[in-house]
């Protein structure tokens, strides 16, 4: 069973502050500031400018925002997580909806993700990918095809192992109050994959962790070439520190057995009949994607060409983590 997708015109009684988090972030962040500014649901809209020097909270304040000061992190903690938590406490709505500054919301998708608290206590929510590039659309979807390969479909509606939950960070929904009582995002401050340990952390502790599609009120580009993608989403593809020694070397064993071997196998003429089952899954899983992308094309339909790479690529991010974003290094984090 999937859970619903989010839908617009979905009604919550209260009120929702939404905080975005943004590094550097002028030349990308106008259209998220768009669509949550137009959001009546919506009862302020809280920029937390993380140390940026182009212009990002100049920007952002003269289209209308509030824009927060994170400071610099203290020790222990990452950026992201950082700013997250200073606008969790800056702002005032009962429920705190969180954006990258790289998303693209519409309007409804305030209340939306808020109204799905009604059966969770962490709400995440999947963006739809837009990928200018076609460079992008053919690796893209080979490395998105790592993490299904290894979760499962996030928005399954099914008990998961704590210590293998995934939700989207670009996109949560939570209650201010519960969260701060909770001790705010103290669990993920010095993880990469912050996103990945809030959740973890929070349902260790019992709450409920939901994730919905929301690809029909947000939409994400994340990079702006095949080039950025392979380096930015790459580095954190193997999940690294929030995944144990083991769990990475059966992961990278998986990807390798269904996604990469069954393409080489094929290329030196030496298929079998479990390859050949494997191929056709995947062209099967490609289909089940594909609304998950905003513009699709034949480079989209040639992406699992780039399995091989892709697997390659968790396999070098399992085995050299890197702990740098964004012209920082927390290596002694």
């Amino acid at each position: 069973m999937r859970r619903a997708p989010l839908a617009s015109g979905t009604t919550f009684d209260g009120s929702v502050s939404v905080v975005i988090p943004a590094r550097d972030e002028a030349a990308r962040i106008g259209p998220c500031l768009d669509g949550v500014l137009a959001d009546p649901d919506v009862l302020e809209v809280v920029v937390v400018d993380d140390g940026s020097v182009d212009g990002t909270a100049e920007l952002a304040r003269a289209r209308g925002a509030r824009v927060v000061a994170a400071g610099e992190p203290p020790a222990g903690w990452v950026g992201k997580p950082w700013a997250l938590q200073r606008g969790l406490e800056a702002a005032r709505g009962d429920v705190v909806v969180s954006v990258d500054a790289d998303t693209r919301p519409r309007v409804g998708l305030a209340g939306a993700a808020a109204a799905a608290l009604a059966d969770a206590d962490l709400v995440s929510v999947g963006a739809r990918f837009v990928c200018s590039t076609a460079g992008e659309r053919v690796l893209h979807p080979a490395l998105l095809a790592t993490l299904v390969y290894r979760y499962g479909p996030p928005d399954a509606d099914a008990r998961v192992a704590v210590d293998r939950l995934m939700i989207n960070g670009q996109c949560t929904a939570v209650r201010r109050r519960e969260l701060l009582d909770a001790g705010g995002y103290a669990e993920a401050s010095g993880h990469m994959t912050d996103d990945a340990a809030f959740a973890r952390a929070l349902a260790r502790r019992g709450w409920r962790v939901a994730f919905h599609d929301g690809g029909g009120l947000i939409d994400v580009d994340m990079h702006e070439s095949a080039a950025e993608t392979w380096r930015e989403w790459g580095r954190s593809i193997a999940l690294t520190d929030v995944t144990s020694p083991a769990w990475r070397v059966a992961d990278v064993g998986v990807v390798w057995l269904t996604l990469g071997l069954p393409w080489l196998r094929l290329a030196s003429r030496r298929a079998g009949k479990l390859d050949v089952a494997l191929l056709v899954l995947r062209l099967v899983m490609l289909g089940a994607t594909a609304p998950a992308y905003a513009r699709r094309g034949l480079p989209y339909w040639l992406s699992p060409l780039a399995d091989v790479p892709a697997a390659a690529r968790l396999t070098w991010s399992a085995a050299r983590p890197s702990r740098r974003w964004r012209g920082r290094s927390y290596d002694d984090a």
